[in-house]
């Protein structure tokens, strides 16, 4: 009997009461999500859990909330108004456990719905453009449903596999989401500069999306023997790769590999993704694996943040008590590099929001969540600099990051600062 039937057929192997984990990303199978939407009157308490994702997202609208139940592993833009209006939840988790709570039952999955390339002339499929924490589900649930499509591109590592293993698959020919490369502001043009500055030659990267990291992918050219061993990468690094500044060759895990867990961006580089043995998608409880960053050299480390106070506590996934995004690989990553043999941990983030309100504060925000502590915040960058933090005291943490704020803030938070610490503030030299 074959597998391939309509999304409609396909999508009644989800019952109520089921655990469904989405691929996410670039890859949402959203004609599956479509056709389980339209079942909704038949469904009731199915629970959806997905990192974010592009594009459909109606299973977490108030009114289909008696029969989809949305948990997010990371909030994307798509669903951010649901999660604040409390019909899609948060669930805080590191990205590197999110596969583990899979493997040891503490989240047990029924069905997972997978977007995959078609199958070679052996029967495997892959997992294409997002591997992460998909990997570890469709080792565990009990179903997989399909979703078909010529336009994924094969990619190899830990996303392979065989057709048998899908209980439903359906056939579809549908363009992936596509994520434009955002031009730096000067800002972040700025931030590129300090943080490349920071880069040594046979270093080995993590950097995510957006104008930050696009800049500083944008100074790297004289740079040698770079590595890549991130949870995500996009279009930036494609130029660095051609021109040979990019080849690992100094890398101690996969070496002359670039490891990723998934990938966003534009069709050039899904095309470059293709059947790439140099490139390794792999389970992001391995690609996030503190312990296996670290084995790298040089690791550097490059995230983003929302908002600092002046003792190095990092928010990077709410805006007080509004949640905004998440914990991701952050933590994952800060550690492993700060772990690494010359390794370097830097958090990135404009002085100012594009309000005018500065986002190096006092205090933060009530309810603002800690995502990396000031134990393990090494170097905070802003357009105004790097604030090393490492071996410092909380009045010379103070001084440092008070430093990179915006100059029209600064007096106000030498006030804070010496209001909280006291005359040990000006006594201790940066």
């Amino acid at each position: 009997m074959s597998k391939y039937m309509s999304a409609a057929d396909a999508v009644k192997l989800i019952k109520s009461n089921d655990r469904v984990l989405v691929q996410a990303a670039c890859a949402t199978p959203e004609i599956l999500l479509k056709a389980m939407v339209e079942r909704a009157s038949e469904l009731r308490n199915v629970q959806i859990f997905h990192l974010h994702t592009d594009g459909y997202c109606d299973y977490a609208k108030p009114e289909y909330s008696e029969s989809f139940k949305t948990n997010c592993f990371f909030i994307g833009a798509n669903i951010r108004k649901y999660v604040q209006a409390g019909s899609a939840q948060y669930m805080p988790v590191f990205l590197s456990d999110i596969p583990v709570l899979f493997r040891n039952g503490s989240l047990p999955l029924d069905v997972v719905l997978v977007h995959v390339s078609p199958p070679d002339k052996h029967g495997f499929c892959t997992l294409g453009t997002s591997v992460d924490i998909v990997a570890g589900g469709v080792e565990t649930a009990k179903t997989i449903i399909a979703q078909v499509n010529p336009q994924m591109p094969r990619t190899l590592g830990d996303g392979i596999i065989h057709i048998s293993r899908f209980a439903a698959c359906v056939d579809v020919n549908v363009p992936l989401h596509e994520m434009s490369m955002s031009t730096p502001s000067m800002e972040e043009g700025m931030m590129g500069q300090h943080i490349a500055a920071m880069i040594e030659d046979g270093s080995t990267l993590q950097m995510g999306i957006g104008g930050i990291p696009n800049a500083v992918l944008s100074y790297l050219d004289n740079h040698k023997d770079l590595g890549i061993h991130t949870e995500m990468f996009s279009d930036g690094l494609l130029p660095l790769i051609e021109k040979g500044v990019v080849n690992g060759s100094r890398k101690i895990v996969c070496p002359n590999k670039i490891v990723s867990g998934f990938a966003m961006g534009s069709r050039k580089l899904y095309d470059f993704l293709d059947d790439n043995a140099n490139v390794q998608m792999m389970d992001i409880s391995f690609v996030n694996d503190t312990s296996v960053i670290r084995r790298n050299p040089k690791v550097v480390g490059i995230n983003s943040a929302l908002e600092v106070d002046i003792t190095g506590q990092i928010c990077a996934d709410s805006i007080g008590i509004a949640m905004y995004s998440g914990v991701g690989g952050q933590m994952d990553f800060m550690r492993g590099a700060a772990l690494s043999c010359g390794g370097k941990a830097i958090s990135a983030l404009s002085s100012m929001t594009q309000k005018g309100v500065s986002k190096i504060v006092p205090m933060l925000k009530p309810g603002a969540g800690v995502v990396t502590t000031r134990a393990h915040a090494q170097y905070i960058v802003t357009e105004y600099g790097v604030a090393e933090l490492k071996g410092k005291n909380l009045a010379q943490r103070a001084k440092a990051i008070i430093n990179v704020a915006h100059p029209s803030v600064r007096e106000e938070l030498e006030k804070a600062a010496f209001e909280r610490f006291g005359s040990g503030y000006f006594s201790f030299n940066c």
